[in-house]
């Protein structure tokens, strides 16, 4: 009686060990498919994110460039006047210098 209370003990210490790493196992696998889930969450959420971010780029883009062209014409417009301006001017300066010559010649 006295050797087999130890066995006894022993046997049901063994089984306790036996399920106790099992449980562990199953933990450790619940825990790994739960983290691949959260993944897949976060790389379809990082996804959408991604996507949206790069329509408004496109859209921020597109009034840059609008806007950029509105101003290249303006500033066209505005080039083409001082030329305009600025031609009179030296055409008058001529003009004017031509009438002295001729006056000086006379």
């Amino acid at each position: 009686m006295k050797t087999k209370f130890p066995l006894i003990l022993a046997a049901a210490l063994l089984a306790l060990t036996a399920f106790s790493y099992g449980q562990a196992g199953n933990d450790v696998k619940t825990a790994a498919d739960d983290t691949g889930k959260a993944t897949k969450k976060a790389a379809v959420a990082t996804g959408h994110a991604t996507k949206v971010a790069a329509k408004d780029t496109g859209k921020a883009t597109g009034k840059a460039a609008d806007k950029t062209g509105d101003a290249t014409k303006t500033a066209a417009k505005d080039t083409g006047h001082g030329v305009k301006k600025g031609a009179k001017a030296v055409g008058h300066g001529v003009k004017k210098g031509a009438e002295k010559t001729d006056d000086a010649v006379k």
